[in-house]
């Protein structure tokens, strides 16, 4: 386990996150009482540059230090999944999902509270507001214009807990494919592990075409990694909401306010300006649970297929 010896920042691999997990779980199934630890620990899904966040995290984490009077270790994620089990083991008390984990969280432990996520700057793909979308693409050149010309074509997922990257392509795209299955569609679909892996992955040929968040595309573009003009948008699902920070719901309200407060206000922080560039944000939103039904609903719709 790394850690700094400081309030502020520390980072604790993901090795000790079962132990830890369980340890913290026995510990507090019993409490009837709100919380108010003196270690806030927290985490955030997987995404392509994570490692490169913990830095960029560090004026927020700074900063909700300094707003709770309390020290922020920081959990080094391995996956969605890894998330929602550390949050439901009270391993982790804030942690950042995605849309479609949190709802798969907030089933598990209704206590898991959504308070805010950040409005996008218009991008490549990414329209302006609190929310996304899913969307297909493919590498110019390639052949594979539209949906037609992807039958029996290989397929890139993220994660089987991603909103973008796995539900939306099994509720919300089937349609387009006459309700079949993806893999009675497509000869082979796979799971890269991530947006921008099955954006690469498209680039190289490794697979034919790869569902993938607007946001975190054109985060890929942005790093230069590709062009917009290597790829071919072939479909894009509704808007869906941001990713929800959220906190336990066995914090002490006070402690939870404090903690709304600093993500709320961080664009008002100087400190901060890095943070919100990179995630093309001016701010952090209000968000509440009701604002992610939508999953709800394309989660039920995907059960009943």
């Amino acid at each position: 386990m790394r850690m700094e010896t400081r309030r502020g920042l520390a980072v604790l691999t993901a090795a000790v996150v079962a132990m830890g997990t369980w340890a913290s779980g026995a510990g507090s199934a019993g409490a009837q009482e709100c919380e108010n630890p003196d270690v806030l620990r927290f985490s955030i899904i997987p995404t392509e540059e994570t490692a490169q966040e913990v830095a960029l995290y560090e004026p927020v984490i700074d900063y909700l230090s300094e707003q709770t009077g309390k020290e922020i270790e920081f959990y080094m994620p391995t996956s969605y999944a890894s998330v929602i089990e550390a949050m439901l083991g009270g391993w982790v008390d804030i942690a950042v999902h995605g849309p479609n984990s949190y709802v798969i969280a907030n089933e598990e432990d209704p206590t898991i509270e959504v308070f805010a996520t950040y409005a996008k700057k218009p991008g490549h793909l990414q329209e302006e507001g609190p929310g996304y979308q899913a969307v297909l693409i493919t590498k110019k050149g390639s052949g594979f214009t539209d949906i037609g010309s992807l039958k029996g074509a290989v397929l890139g997922l993220t994660d089987p807990a991603s909103t973008s990257g796995n539900l939306l392509p099994r509720v919300a795209f089937t349609p387009e494919i006459g309700n079949k299955e993806l893999e009675d569609y497509f000869s082979n679909v796979v799971y890269t592990g991530g947006h921008d892996l099955s954006t690469i992955a498209v680039f190289e040929g490794k697979v034919d075409a790869g569902f993938v968040a607007t946001h975190r595309f054109d985060n890929v573009v942005d790093r230069g990694m590709v062009k917009l003009d290597d790829f071919n948008v072939i479909w894009r699902s509704t808007v869906i909401p941001q990713d929800p920070f959220t906190y336990r719901g066995a914090l002490c309200p006070d402690l939870k306010e404090k903690i709304r407060n600093t993500f709320l206000t961080l664009h008002k922080r100087p400190e901060a300006k890095s943070f919100l560039e990179n995630v093309n944000s001016n701010k952090f939103v209000p968000m509440q649970d009701a604002d992610y039904n939508i999953i709800r609903e394309l989660a039920a719709k995907k059960e009943s297929n």
